[in-house]
């Protein structure tokens, strides 16, 4: 039973931009913590971005001033718009939905940042 269903991702030049998105029940939407994650090949997986039941976010010093996570209440979705991307910015991105006791991740969605 998928839970997180993500999409947004492909192919953008350095500089570029993309917004992911990660549709989800209304039950996960408001009350599991939200998050996106990432991981590079041969890296570990990695927190991008989180925004709690409350609306409360923080965000890895790395995407900070250049990534914007956030929620549509209409629509149980929650969105990473990503702003002048890098290079290095390159990796499978999860979606990720949690509350002690239960996590839930997303099938995942590459992102490319490449000229």
């Amino acid at each position: 039973q998928v839970q997180l269903v993500e999409s947004g991702g492909g192919l953008v030049q350095p500089g570029g931009s993309l917004r992911l998105s990660c549709a989800t029940s209304g039950t996960i939407f408001r009350l599991y913590n939200m998050g996106w994650y990432r991981q590079a090949p041969g890296k570990q997986r990695e927190l991008v971005a989180a925004i709690s039941s409350g609306g409360s976010t923080n965000y890895a010093d790395s995407v900070k001033g250049r990534f914007t996570i956030s929620k549509d209440y209409a629509k149980n979705t929650v969105y990473l718009q990503m702003n002048s991307l890098r290079p290095e910015d390159t990796a499978v991105y999860y979606c990720n939905g949690d509350r002690p006791g239960r996590t839930y991740w997303g099938q995942g969605t590459q992102v490319t940042v490449s000229s």
